[in-house]
């Protein structure tokens, strides 16, 4: 393209480019660049010359050439597909009539900032620094997988308005990342695809505005983040879809809002994760799933534990903050059906920190969950075991039992002694050596068997021998329990 075919605007263009020197068509600091399509060809400036210019631009010793575009209507295609280009292309401000296209560009650095633009086509793009699109304003989808940036991508504030499209709004599929996605305040309407997503440093959605109902929002399946995934106080409509991925930081869901009612709002099942914090917010409305996930430290406060968990063989090392049993149980009680995985969980946890009262109590709860899986039997005999020595947990309660038992077979043995099998060679009668005669299998006292009580006093005998074998094989399961564990 020669300068004979430029218009006045355009020409300006070309001549600052090879001094790499900005130029600004805007009117006016806080214009809507919205309004972009009605500029007229004073600020107007062809995708075409763009192209030309990024390709075969003229060059000036000494200079450092680059496009520092602002405030500029660009109109046609910039197609750059498979192009190198070794300038900075900083198009700030500008307002887009035609997608650009990138797929499998080149680039030193893109700065899209503060921008209106149709969409962006610009999957396996390669970008030696960053891109930028703070600010920036996409009305239609943003194709970003494969994508492989050396720097940071910035999206803070952007927003991405193409909810009727059939594919996914943000594309960041197998994208790699060598430092930071950086979209605070980020809105979109439609699916972010992370995909495969591999970014070095911190993933901050904070503040985000994700809306996709009844499907998923932000679906990043085997997404990797070395730094931390932060969505603190962001507001998601759809699930968050999170399996199989790694996060070596924080996954921060302090303050965020989840709602997708009737399915998952967050599915991160299969997943490691070195902190996940669920604080100060409401609770998700959805299902969290956390099955099979590996987790360091859960911070899960009771209040935001939404009606429905999964937690089958979730693994963390530690749950923060410390709460006693009454606010954590009810935790496990919303998963779907009796996990005993989750209770174990739960037991390691207060051990850990030392609160072995606790760790009792949640032991105690999960043996009364599994009761309700037993057959009529089974509940039956748990209900003896419960009421008895608690399951061996409370084993003071066996001892009380026992002294209630003696006190009833002394007092009642007392009022009338048992007649002996053989008068000249039975010893003196003690009611109370009689009774726990009766009360204790394995011991005797020499009692039991030279006396023969009758009528009601034969039976309460009987009723003593069977009360004394279910207490002695109840201590007897609760101790190896107990030992087991330990």
């Amino acid at each position: 393209m020669e300068p004979n075919d430029l218009t006045p605007t355009e020409l300006r263009v070309w001549q600052a480019f090879s001094h790499g020197e900005s130029v600004d068509f805007r009117s006016a600091a806080g214009e809507d660049v919205g309004n972009g399509a009605d500029w007229g060809p004073e600020r107007t400036v062809r995708a075409a010359v763009l192209r030309s210019l990024l390709l075969n631009g003229p060059q000036e010793d000494g200079e450092i050439a680059s496009l520092k575009l602002a405030g500029a209507r660009i109109t046609g295609v910039l197609d750059l597909q498979y192009a190198t280009i070794d300038h900075p292309v900083r198009l700030r401000r500008c307002h887009f009539d035609e997608t650009p296209r990138l797929y499998a560009a080149r680039l030193r650095e893109l700065n899209l900032s503060e921008s209106d633009l149709p969409g962006l086509t610009a999957q396996a793009l390669r970008v030696d620094g960053t891109l930028r699109a703070t600010r920036t304003v996409f009305r239609g989808p943003v194709r970003l997988g494969g994508a492989q940036l050396a720097g940071s991508l910035y999206m803070e504030s952007a927003q991405i308005n193409a909810a009727d499209a059939e594919e996914p709004v943000l594309q960041l599929n197998q994208a790699a990342l060598g430092a930071d996605l950086w979209a605070p305040g980020l809105v979109t309407h439609g699916q972010i695809r992370l995909n495969g997503a591999n970014v070095t440093g911190t993933a901050n959605l904070t503040d985000a505005q994700c809306e996709n109902p009844g499907d998923a929002a932000i679906d990043a399946m085997a997404l990797t983040v070395e730094g931390d995934l932060a969505l603190k106080r962001a507001h998601i409509r759809g699930w968050i879809g999170l399996k199989g991925a790694r996060i070596a930081g924080r996954l921060d869901l302090s303050y965020a809002h989840l709602s997708n009612p009737g399915d998952a709002a967050l599915r991160a099942s299969s997943c490691t994760i070195g902190e996940l914090w669920l604080r100060k917010g409401p609770p998700p409305q959805g299902t969290l799933n956390l099955r099979r996930a590996q987790i360091d430290v859960l911070f899960l406060e009771p209040e935001v534990v939404p009606d429905r968990l999964r937690l089958d063989n979730l693994a963390y090392t530690s749950l923060t903050p410390h709460e006693p049993t009454e606010r954590r149980l009810p935790m496990l009680e919303r998963d779907e059906g009796y996990v005993p995985h989750a209770y174990e969980q739960l037991t390691a946890a207060y051990r850990r920190i030392g609160d072995d009262h606790a760790a009792r109590l949640v032991q105690l709860a999960k043996q009364r969950r599994q009761r309700s899986t037993l057959g009529w039997y089974g509940r039956l005999w748990g209900h003896v075991q419960d009421a008895t020595v608690g399951y061996g947990f409370h084993p003071l309660r066996a001892f009380g039992w026992l002294l209630s038992l003696l006190a009833v077979g002394s007092v009642a043995y007392a009022v009338e002694n048992p007649p002996p099998l053989k008068a000249s060679e039975a010893p003196d009668f003690n009611p109370v050596f009689y009774t726990l005669d009766l009360l204790l299998p394995v011991i005797s006292f020499g009692q039991e068997g030279v006396f023969a009580p009758d009528g009601w006093y034969q039976t309460l005998s009987y009723a003593l021998v069977i009360a004394g074998w279910i207490l002695a094989t109840t201590v007897f399961a609760g101790v190896t329990r107990t030992v087991s564990r330990q």
